[in-house]
């Protein structure tokens, strides 16, 4: 009942946006309440943009960009943000890539500056080209080469066998084969490719007033010149027609993994908004319907786990189980269909529902709970569903969907035949 009071005392996100001359789009949010404010870009530019053999580049100007400016000494960035009370970062995803720094709102001028000089001129040099290389390296052993089930996290694992046309099939970190073969020369031209104005989103959401703010961006960003017209991605998948069946290995584990795996539709489908609902009831959370049986009931599986993942383009859902003992593989999947099976022939309860629709109207009040938050928002909003009116509204078709609704696209997507199932194993039964 509270989670219901709460939603009903949530403000509605006001915002303004509008278009500079040179193509940049621009989001302000207005909230005096305290005195922070966040500047925010967010470029349409991410892994599945690059050229065939020059994987991970996107993510690679995640690091890049912080190297410094022609008014930014190399090294400085993160230390004039910390000196005026500030914290910043950066991320990247297959489609799209996103720095903000969020500064008490007397540092506004700042932050605008900081983020219209990233976008005017950058350094792109043979140093910071060869520092951020290491460093890339570096994440890349830490978080996927090193890390238990590493792989299956970042996708590395997966998605190579999921999208055969799309390059979704390729990591967002890319390799290092790639990084370590590219020339400068590259590295200068897909700045000039996909980080203009008019491929960008700048949002400020916080303690500021709209008409200076305006009037700032005018004089920071307007004379930024146009870059080139960027084409869209548009590459379709063939639907898949038989199970794919695969072995991954892992020096880093002990314990196996067994995972299935489907693709789902683009995150600005309804269907995707439905396989939220649907994840959420097998597979979030202890109350989760694989948990349950699985964990506590059965005591078949050390943990369960899922990884839904909505993209632009298409989206993929994993749920997978480790064994507890010596349960085997196929055990966990005779037990993982059977709970989709459920789903697939019957409604889910009136309580199951209630359950959900709680948990995505706190999901919505927490995603807006700060304006860092909010600034993000809007920026995925309108770069990747061109519509930021879904900050307010997106709540309201979560609210719509059935449970008939839920039980007819678990059926349509969640196909044994047209699924992925990996066999996650340890190095060493090879």
């Amino acid at each position: 009942m509270s989670l219901f009071v709460a939603v009903s005392f949530a403000q509605k996100i006001d915002y303004e946006t509008y278009q500079l001359s040179n193509g940049l789009d621009v989001i302000l949010h207005q909230d005096n309440s305290a005195p922070v404010v966040t500047v925010g870009v967010m470029y349409h530019v991410g892994a599945k943009d690059e050229a065939p053999g020059r994987s991970g580049f996107a993510h690679f100007f995640e690091h890049l960009l912080f190297e410094g400016t022609k008014n930014i000494e190399r090294g400085e960035w993160f230390n004039i943000v910390s000196a005026n009370g500030g914290s910043n970062n950066a991320n990247t995803t297959q489609d799209r890539t996103y720095y903000y720094e969020t500064f008490p709102s007397n540092a506004l001028e700042l932050g605008l500056w900081m983020e219209s000089e990233r976008m005017l001129h950058p350094v792109i040099n043979k140093i910071g080209v060869e520092t951020q290389n290491e460093v890339v390296k570096e994440e890349k052993r830490s978080r996927i080469d090193n890390a238990p089930y590493g792989k299956i996290a970042y996708s590395t694992g997966v998605n190579k066998h999921l999208f055969e046309k799309h390059p979704y099939k390729n990591s967002v970190i890319g390799t290092m084969q790639d990084l370590d073969a590219a020339k400068l020369e590259e590295f200068k031209a897909f700045f000039d490719k996909y980080y203009g104005p008019n491929n960008a989103t700048l949002v400020v959401a916080g303690d500021i007033k709209i008409g200076e703010t305006i009037k700032l961006i005018k004089s920071y960003f307007g004379p930024i010149p146009r870059g080139p017209e960027v084409e869209r991605v548009n590459i379709k998948e063939d639907p898949i027609q038989n199970k794919i069946e695969v072995t991954e290995y892992d020096s880093n584990i002990q314990i196996p993994l067994k995972a299935l795996v489907y693709r789902t539709p683009s995150m600005k489908d309804r269907d995707a908004y439905v396989l939220d609902m649907i994840s959420s009831v097998l597979s979030t959370g202890k109350t989760s319907r694989l948990y349950k049986r699985m964990v506590d009931d059965d005591k078949i599986a050390l943990q369960v786990l899922a990884f839904a993942r909505s993209m632009e383009d298409y989206g993929t859902y994993l749920i997978g189980a480790l064994p507890l003992g010596d349960t085997s593989l196929e055990k966990l999947t005779a037990v993982m269909d059977e709970e989709i099976e459920k789903l697939k022939t019957e409604l889910i309860s009136e309580r199951e529902y209630e359950k959900l629709q709680n948990t995505f109207e706190n999901r919505f009040v927490s995603s807006n709970s700060s304006v860092q938050g909010i600034a993000s928002s809007l920026a995925t909003y309108h770069t990747l569903y061109g519509d930021a009116s879904l900050i307010n509204n997106e709540i309201d078709i979560y609210k719509s969907i059935t449970r008939e609704e839920i039980k007819e696209v678990a059926n349509k997507y969640l196909q044994e035949d047209k699924r992925l199932e990996i066999d996650y194993l340890p190095e060493n039964d090879k």
